[in-house]
């Protein structure tokens, strides 16, 4: 199985071959993993996420022609070049959309802007490219205008790119500290560091390779679902349901997810602050159990790898994201063991081969001065 590895940051060096001038800075903001708390987010509930080590840089530089540029380190040949004028929903499409989003709710449009990104962060895998992306493009054109990072990113996702995602990957893209998870409360945006604290276990990072596609409309659908179930009890939040009698099939499992992950995230930050690996695992696996029979986002591939790591020994698995495709995290003491059961159980099923990593806390948004090494000091804030 692929071990992922973090590249070296280059996001200056690529703007300086593309567009053949420096960049006035660079930012870099990190992916996540949730550890627990799915779907809780925009149902005013409780998460639990962690940012990682593989990250999205982009370097930018001010203009005064009046369009905007972007480019991909990842995609050498592709600038996609729209008039600044004519930025709105539609205008961009594909993986320039979140750029471009990030720089239409930008807090007043420059003259022309030239932008690169460099990510590391694999596509597809759930584990937020698309919010570290915005994130970091955001903070280079703001950089340091002291605008909402978080919400304005989450604007950028949800009105331009048309993906109604919650709060949550913005948050810890631009909140999280290093060797720390980050407890956020949806509900007032409060967030709490909590030391990940697993006792001897890893944190166990598989990438399946199945295609995790937000836009595609399951998450939407689940999202209405929530919204339609609230309603019904006469909530403004789903997480306050105390009773799912009444509720048709669909909705009372949608809420009894919602119900009862919460739950879940409030004995996880008890069992991280103990350095209980065991009932922290105990409550992965319900996790996963919970969205793979009441909420209806897992697929084939997620399940097996679940099954496959818990089968070689991990205290606990889920998935973790959005579901309907993506990674799963597994809690183990050997984990390069758990990596390779769960790529021989691919294996038997022909499906492509995973890839995996470990996770180590990252620290939130910050910049990168011009040699492309991480600027010393505190990350950004909201």
């Amino acid at each position: 199985m692929t071990l992922l590895v973090g590249h070296r940051r280059r996001a200056a060096a690529e703007f300086i071959a593309v567009f053949s001038e420096r960049p006035e800075c660079v930012w870099s903001a990190p992916g996540r993993v949730n550890l627990i708390g799915e779907h809780t987010d925009y149902n005013g509930g409780l998460c639990l996420p962690v940012a990682v080590d593989f990250r999205a840089d982009c370097a930018v530089r001010t203009t005064g022609d009046g369009r905007l540029r972007i480019a991909s380190a990842q995609r050498p040949g592709d600038v996609v070049d729209v008039p600044l004028a004519s930025l709105k929903p539609g205008a961009v499409t594909g993986w320039a959309a979140y750029v471009a989003g990030a720089v239409w709710q930008s807090d007043g449009q420059p003259a022309g802007l030239e932008v690169l990104v460099d990510s590391d962060i694999p596509e597809g895998a759930g584990l937020s490219s698309s919010a570290a992306v915005e994130v970091a493009t955001l903070a280079a054109v703001s950089d340091l205008r002291g605008i909402d990072l978080a919400r304005a990113a989450q604007a950028a996702e949800n009105d331009f790119v048309h993906v109604p995602c919650g709060l949550m990957d913005q948050m810890a893209s631009v909140l999280s500290q290093a060797g720390r998870a980050l407890l956020i409360d949806a509900r007032d945006e409060l967030t709490t560091p909590i030391r990940f604290n697993l006792g001897h276990s890893s944190l166990l990072v598989i990438d399946t390779r199945a295609p995790h596609q937000l836009r595609d409309g399951g998450y939407a659908q689940r999202r209405q679902e929530c919204e339609q179930a609230a309603r019904q009890l006469g909530l403004d939040w789903l997480s306050d349901a105390t009773t799912i009698d009444n509720l048709p099939g669909p909705l009372r499992e949608r809420t009894r997810h919602v119900v009862t992950e919460n739950a879940r995230v409030r004995a996880a930050v008890t069992a991280l602050e103990d350095g209980d690996a065991a009932s922290l695992g105990a409550l992965l696996t319900a996790s996963h159990h919970s969205l793979r029979d009441d909420f209806h986002v897992s697929v084939p591939q997620l399940d097996v790898a679940v099954a496959a790591a818990l089968d070689a020994g991990a205290l606990g698995a889920r998935m973790t994201g959005g579901g309907f495709g993506g990674s799963v995290i597994a809690l183990a003491n050997d984990p390069a063991h758990v990596a390779g059961r769960v790529e021989a159980a691919f294996a038997r099923h022909e499906w492509p081969e995973p890839a995996w990593f470990e996770v180590e806390p990252a620290d939130g948004v910050q910049r990168i001065d011009a040699e492309d090494r991480r600027t010393a000091g505190e990350p950004h804030g909201r």
